[in-house]
């Protein structure tokens, strides 16, 4: 598995990284099949009215990106509880996709490796390429990605993956781009044009 850990307004200094590490390779221990690789924003934030230390990971697995993100006031308490946190996502995962797999009693093992292949491939091509990256305003932040369609219960699947309060994709149906998003008083919410 590739890590990568990223700092801002801290020093990275070895002891920081080596427990980082530890503690992510720890969490996906059980789930070095699926995982491809981990993305690790540590920051502290520049206000010193504002304690907050954050530990942010991106997980690569399989071409679904799943996405954890904790503050406190303590740098290495952040990574113990989003290590945690992304050990329950994992786990979550990969039972939806046993459950998934063993539903569908049609495919056979060769069919069932030949998925995960072609699922490793939409990762190499998750990003488009040919894209320059120009910097945006300093309150803008632009991300470009590869959407392949999906139908809505996929969508709310990522959503619960990702930890956001929204999710945008293109619909597997009628292939326009549409919103799924998370209701303050419980439940969801899609968003489609008229």
């Amino acid at each position: 598995m590739k890590i990568l850990i990223h700092g801002k307004n801290l020093q990275l200094t070895g002891a920081l990284k080596e427990y980082t590490e530890a503690k992510i390779e720890k969490a996906t221990h059980h789930y070095k099949d699926i995982v491809k690789e981990a993305n690790i924003h540590l920051s502290i934030e520049k206000n010193p009215k504002v304690p907050f230390q954050t530990a942010e990971v991106t997980i690569f697995a399989n071409g679904t990106v799943i996405r954890a993100e904790e503050k406190t006031e303590n740098l290495y308490s952040s990574i113990d509880l989003v290590s945690n946190k992304l050990c329950r996502k994992l786990r979550k995962y990969k039972e939806r996709n046993n459950k998934a797999i063993n539903n569908n009693s049609l495919k056979t093992k060769d069919s069932l490796l030949n998925d995960n292949e072609g699922s490793n491939s939409l990762f190499k091509d998750f990003f488009k390429e040919g894209t320059e990256a120009i910097l945006p305003e300093p309150c803008i932040k632009n991300k470009y990605f590869k959407m392949n369609p999906i139908s809505s219960e996929e969508a709310l699947k990522q959503l619960d993956l990702i930890d956001h309060n929204f999710y945008f994709f293109r619909n597997k149906k009628n292939n326009e781009l549409q919103v799924i998003y998370k209701r303050n008083h419980g439940g969801y919410g899609l968003i489609q044009a008229k």
